[in-house]
């Protein structure tokens, strides 16, 4: 399997940690999304959508971080990382869907130099956009962890959701965003970031990421 993706990419970051829990192995292919590299005629060849991460397994390429997630449970479903009952597949599936449609879409690079360009907001107010959804979007998740409270985002051990959560946060983080209103929220990502499939994947370690 090859993955392409960029080191400062939280969805790349989701797909980054499935891959770890399932313990696979696969070749990391660096798209620098900031130099646009993303636009290039050979990575537009395999990416309609010209985005990141893009999964290439055999003749099979899939897109979409949470695609590329369900797809590595249903072709390795060991470790699991969807509850067995309905109800619980459909709580992790909610969670990661508040991070991934409602909070990510709204920050993600294309949308932030979409902003200070053709908009021509200043870097003051991208900041403030991006800081007031990360901050709401997070005090939703913080409500449904703190009504069911578990080690992970759902249960003892790690699920999507929890693919979703962390790397969110490493993305608020960067941003100086308030963290300190979701104390379970980073109870959570403290608890996945004491695994190695968390911690080992982790922007700053990925082989494209600065010295």
């Amino acid at each position: 399997m090859e993955l392409f993706n960029y080191y400062r990419s939280s969805a790349s970051y989701r797909v980054r940690i499935a891959l770890a829990l399932k313990g696979l192995e696969y070749e990391y292919r660096a798209v620098h999304l900031q130099r646009n590299e993303q636009f290039h005629e050979s990575y537009a060849a395999v990416s309609a959508a010209r985005l990141v991460p893009l999964l290439r397994d055999g003749e099979h390429t899939i897109t979409q971080s949470l695609a590329i997630i369900e797809y590595l449970e249903e072709t390795h479903p060991q470790p699991p990382l969807l509850p067995v009952d309905p109800v619980g597949r459909a709580r992790v599936r909610s969670l990661a869907l508040d991070i991934a449609c409602e909070i990510h879409p709204l920050n993600n690079l294309r949308v932030l130099r979409y902003l200070v360009g053709p908009l021509k907001l200043s870097e003051d107010d991208k900041i403030r956009w991006y800081r007031h959804w990360v901050e709401t979007g997070l005090e939703t998740v913080e409500r449904q962890l703190a009504a069911q409270p578990s080690t992970f985002c759902h249960g003892e051990t790690p699920t999507v959701a929890d693919c979703v959560l962390v790397p969110q946060i490493f993305n608020a983080r960067r941003f100086d965003c308030r963290l300190d209103h979701v104390p379970t929220v980073m109870r959570v990502f403290d608890a996945c970031m004491r695994l190695e499939a968390f911690s080992s994947t982790r922007p700053e370690v990925c082989p494209d990421a600065p010295a």
